[in-house]
């Protein structure tokens, strides 16, 4: 994928991030296969972790397809998430969100694909 295509993939991945309401999360895949491209799960955290200097996109409601906050780097390494995620109403334990199916967000059904 050229750069061209990244940055114009990263900013689809932010207009679908933007858009997880306060106290949801989504996972990278789920994100992914909203865009149709399902096998890029990886791609979307990459798109999340190159977006730290944008107050636009939510990237603590972005976690693993467990619902664990694989995305602590992009924090700097510190409970910045996880502390995000808690101000929201989201019970996390040992970097786990602990209701994930229940505070899903679906892109697929959320949103008109």
């Amino acid at each position: 994928m050229s750069a061209v295509d990244k940055s114009g993939f990263f900013e689809r991945v932010y207009d679908v991030a933007a858009q997880i309401p306060e106290g949801r999360v989504t996972s990278y895949g789920a994100i992914a296969k909203y865009l149709g491209a399902a096998k890029s799960a990886r791609m979307v955290g990459w798109a999340m972790s190159a977006s730290k200097h944008r107050d636009d996109v939510p990237a603590h409601r972005v976690v693993n397809r467990n619902g664990i906050l694989t995305g602590k780097s992009h924090f700097g390494g510190s409970n910045a998430m996880q502390q995000l995620l808690e101000a929201e109403g989201v019970a996390v334990k040992e970097l786990k969100i602990l209701n994930f199916e229940s505070i899903f967000w679906d892109p697929m059904i959320e949103l008109d694909a």
